[in-house]
């Protein structure tokens, strides 16, 4: 009884990749120096911070690591907003601007009264998340 081997042709042509839309956000990362707040839940609990920079188009969350999953999903609001703002045409200190307007101590998290800082890097904001 022979035995056949079916063997999968290889693709010869080269695979075309298409580049898909993704939307529209600031740059992730600056080495110059940034502003930023700081986010926590109804008990003050600080969650994370909203850090931005004009010269570089640059803003983003940064999660508290203590701050647990809790801190993790609330990032994902304040990224929604950041974005928003970006395809808006908004200015990363505009958009930061916003979302201190739009702040609320009774939602599941807040902007912290009188946090707006600056920071010499986004280095710093990290090592603020990661040891606070």
């Amino acid at each position: 009884m022979s035995q056949e081997r079916h063997v999968t042709p290889r693709i010869a042509e080269p695979l075309q990749f298409e580049e898909v839309a993704s939307p529209p956000h600031y740059a992730r990362s600056t080495d110059k120096p940034v502003q930023f707040v700081t986010v926590a839940n109804p008990q003050g609990t600080v969650l994370g911070y909203v850090w931005v920079n004009d010269e570089d188009g640059a803003a983003g969350w940064k999660t508290r690591r203590a701050g647990g999953d809790e801190a993790f999903n609330c990032g994902a609001l304040y990224v929604s907003k950041l974005r928003d703002a970006k395809a808006r045409g908004l200015s990363p200190t505009a958009a930061l601007a916003e979302i201190l307007r739009d702040t609320d101590p009774a939602n599941p998290s807040h902007v912290i009264p009188r946090s707006l800082r600056e920071a010499p890097s986004l280095e710093t904001v990290k090592d603020l998340a990661a040891r606070s």
